[in-house]
């Protein structure tokens, strides 16, 4: 049931930011009765749509075309010269973002949210003046998402972030890319399977660091074996304009020349200009909202939901944060977001997918845990010839049974540890798992028939 309205203000609910938590939160409530109004000063669908996880998929799905090439004369087909087009590719990306924009500013037109474009800044706690139009609301929702930084490194003008790799006007020949999280693997598997050169520059040994040490090794291990060059324990420099292209110093003092240089190195919460501090909003040292667990900030009526909080940066977990937080407020429904078993993927080459505890996290706990473990050559490269192989692993509560995590590094890794979450969700235990048939011939069926565990160190 929808709560009564307090007409002395222009609206029951104001969003700040129309990215997809933003989105979502604003038309739930709408559905609910509530009169919504939203503001963003970019384009509408937020960094997922416009500028992330979105436009970055398409671009490996091109990507992915080029070993699926490779593959074809092993599974009798001569393709001839086949050629690629880096314009056409990012052309045709762009024409599905605009689609998407259009889909996005209609969902919201079609739930009665109202928008306004600019940008919004908070006067007080129920005021947000935008661009000189000023609104009151009775509760606001802070959903302005976050964007990648730098590091103040002499010559980091010469490089470009996650953004304006998405709108390259060529394909790069030669990439320096600096990172070792999830954006950084995923461009640096774009551009070295389009045919470029890739150097992977970390600061620690390995990529990704906090997933599973099984799922970084064989990740790691099959990036290097696709031709990738991966410099650990590696800082850059400096980086200075030369003749054709871009001169990268690092702390070695080895210097490589690249096209472009990528830096992947981290993202912060969008809340510099939001005037969060005068009305009394807290936020912490790296500028993220700080919100208890129904989302509420410090100011009672004031919310946040998603990477502006800077604490689970997902899509989806911003998405189901709006979603409770318009239940509760509007739907006499008292819903907390779950943070628990979130399931997430790399869209890396190959993929890494996952839900629940690593490894190293189950044996934190202190309680013993069995590991099952399989690494094996996927039927789809036998006849392709190609040599890259899967990693399938299950860690499992000694004591219950349950299935504590679930870890894959290989292709359809997202599209099975889906499924995979949802039995997590129900508690699942191994023996379930392993009463559970298989579907023949496929990888997935791994995950139900490891038998033997792996020998455990401890004992």
């Amino acid at each position: 049931m929808a709560q009564a309205r307090n007409s002395k203000y222009d609206f029951d609910l104001f969003t700040i930011g129309a990215g997809s938590g933003g989105v979502a939160g604003s038309r739930r409530a709408a559905a609910y009765g509530a009169k919504v109004g939203i503001c963003e000063n970019s384009r509408v669908g937020g960094t997922c749509v416009i500028r992330g996880c979105v436009p970055k998929k398409l671009l490996v799905y091109g990507a992915q075309v080029a070993d699926e090439i490779d593959d074809a004369r092993g599974y009798g087909w001569d393709i001839g010269q086949a050629t690629f087009s880096w314009p056409t590719l990012i052309a045709n990306k762009n024409r599905e973002i605009d689609r998407l924009n259009g889909i996005y500013i209609k969902m919201l037109a079609d739930a009665g949210v109202e928008l306004i474009t600019g940008e919004g800044r908070m006067v007080d706690a129920h005021t947000v003046d935008i661009g000189g139009r000023r609104v009151t609301a009775e509760r606001i929702l802070i959903a302005t998402g976050g964007h990648p930084v730098m590091p103040d490194t002499p010559g980091i003008e010469h490089a470009i972030t996650s953004n304006e790799a998405l709108e390259l006007a060529e394909l790069p020949k030669r990439v320096v890319v600096v990172g070792a999280g999830y954006i950084a693997v995923e461009f640096a598997g774009i551009f070295q399977t389009l045919g470029a050169e890739v150097t992977l520059v970390l600061r620690g040994d390995i990529p990704l660091r906090g997933f599973d040490m099984d799922v970084r090794q064989h990740l790691a291990q099959e990036l290097t074996e696709r031709g990738m060059r991966i410099l650990n324990g590696t800082l850059v420099e400096s980086i200075a304009k030369a003749a054709g292209g871009l001169h990268v110093t690092l702390n070695d003092g080895q210097v490589i020349s690249c096209d472009q240089i990528l830096y992947a190195t981290g993202r912060v919460p969008n809340t510099r200009n939001l005037g969060l501090q005068e009305v009394g909003v807290k936020t912490d040292d790296v500028g993220a909202v700080l919100v208890d667990e129904w989302s509420r900030t410090s100011v009672e009526n004031i919310y946040a939901v998603g990477d502006v909080t800077d604490k689970h940066n997902l899509t989806p977990v911003a998405i189901a944060e709006a979603r409770a937080l318009a239940e509760t407020l509007y739907n006499d429904n008292p819903t907390k977001f779950d943070p628990h078993l979130i399931s997430t993927a790399v869209f890396s080459q190959p993929p890494v997918a996952t839900v629940g505890l690593a490894e190293h996290q189950a044996r934190e706990g202190g309680k013993p845990v069995d590991i099952y473990r399989s690494i094996f050559r996927p039927m789809h490269n036998t006849l392709s010839g190609r040599k890259e192989k899967t990693l399938m692993k299950l860690v499992v509560d000694r004591e219950s049974d349950r299935v504590l995590g679930c870890h894959m590094v290989g292709p359809d890794a997202a599209e099975i540890m889906q499924g995979l979450a949802i039995a997590m969700q129900c508690g699942a235990t191994k023996k379930q798992f392993d009463r559970t048939v298989g579907i023949h011939p496929t990888a997935a069926e791994e995950f139900v028939t490891m038998r033997d565990k792996v020998a455990d160190p401890a004992s």
